[in-house]
């Protein structure tokens, strides 16, 4: 199989599909791998690197597009690379479709086959592709609300760990899974006053015996969390349900009763945002104000830390990259029901329930295109 990564071009994107050494894994199974020029340059990964494996570098993204029969990628196709896949050609990416209907019609009239790593599954229920980028976010989301924090930034002039004879900032995070875990550990690591809340027992019992008295780990209701939204000096939300776009946690009038300053990170943003006034910002301009609250709502969090990311990303894609290319999408699928969960578009239809519903389109079901 030819096996294509371009350079990412979301804004600061620095984040690369395959690393030298993924490459390198692709190549010793008898498969070709086209690297765009300066691809990972932004990791440190040099074409020098790749060419030293057994890849082939190309000028232009185009050359990928046009000749590859799978695209590896870390971020959705942007409009100018959707407009170059072709009817049958593998993408196999982040895609987060719910939020995005106009990704999600170019994708269908593409006729590509597109898999998103974020609905893989695995045997325990969990989402071992998005899980690494869920826990550097997790933990970006404390450093990125702790500098908003900051006057110069338009945050309340807080620092999350206090001092000797200052009370510590309130830090408020809404949901208990991978995000909500390491966003915790990091604020609890700055000394920060730290609430979780989340409605799963298994969750919060979990949580209660990790951190013990270090947080304080709440079931939540709409009473309790409208309380602590309008104490909080920073909230993070952290909410996910597979596929399906976020549902909006804090409201406008929640957000109203909000202290001036204080801070909301919105890590759910790739899924359309927990917070009613979230809109997906860049690196370049990562905030924006409402009724006097800090939104911070960057929709590539991890590309901030390029290099971990994409190296702690290649670790669990990789493994379905080579099954997709030794197999063919197919066979690879039937083999694997937790992967066949990865696929989202397929000749021009809809195979991800959550996608179909939250879009109000037609659903496949992965086994007729697996039977097809």
């Amino acid at each position: 199989m030819i096996i294509g990564t371009p350079k990412e071009i979301k804004n600061h994107e620095y984040r690369v599909g395959l690393t030298p050494e993924s490459a390198g894994e692709l190549i010793s199974h008898g498969h070709e791998v086209l690297v765009e020029t300066d691809a990972g340059r932004g990791i440190g990964a040099l074409d020098e690197h790749y060419l030293a494996v057994g890849a082939r570098i190309v000028s232009t993204a185009t050359e990928i597009f046009s000749t590859a029969d799978m695209i590896v990628k870390v971020k959705e196709p942007q409009a100018d690379e959707r407009a170059q896949l072709r009817e049958g050609q593998i993408l196999y990416t982040y895609l987060h479709l719910a939020p995005d209907p106009e990704q999600t019609q170019d994708l269908i009239k593409s006729g590509a086959v597109c898999i998103a790593y974020e609905t893989v599954t695995d045997a325990a229920g969990g989402l071992p592709l998005l899980k690494p980028m869920s826990q550097v976010a997790g933990r970006m989301s404390v450093q990125a609300g702790a500098t908003a924090l900051e006057k110069s930034h338009g945050g309340r002039g807080v620092l999350l760990g206090g001092v000797p004879g200052v009370a510590p900032g309130k830090v408020v995070i809404i949901g208990g899974g991978v995000v909500g875990f390491n966003a915790a550990q990091m604020a609890i690591g700055l000394h920060a006053d730290v609430t979780i809340l989340d409605r799963n027992p298994m969750t919060l019992e979990r949580l209660e015996n990790h951190f013990e008295s270090s947080a304080k780990v709440i079931y939540s209701t709409t009473a309790l969390l409208e309380r602590l939204v309008a104490e909080a000096d920073l909230v993070i939300g952290a909410v996910l349900i597979p596929g399906a776009a976020a549902p909006k946690m804090v409201t406008r009038k929640m957000l109203s009763t909000m202290q001036e300053g204080s801070v909301i990170v919105d890590v759910a943003i790739d899924q359309g945002g927990c917070f009613e006034t979230s809109k997906a910002t860049t690196h370049t301009d990562p905030t924006y104000m409402v009724d006097g609250v800090v939104h911070y709502c960057v929709a590539n969090m991890p590309g901030g830390v390029a290099r971990t990311s994409t190296y702690a990303l290649n670790n669990v894609t990789l493994p379905h990259a080579l099954k997709i290319a030794d197999k063919g999408w197919k066979q690879a699928l039937a083999d694997d029901r937790h992967l066949a969960g990865g696929l989202n578009v397929w000749n021009g239809k809809i195979t991800c329930e959550p996608v179909a519903h939250d879009l109000k389109l037609d659903y496949v079901p992965v086994e007729v295109a697996l039977k097809s």
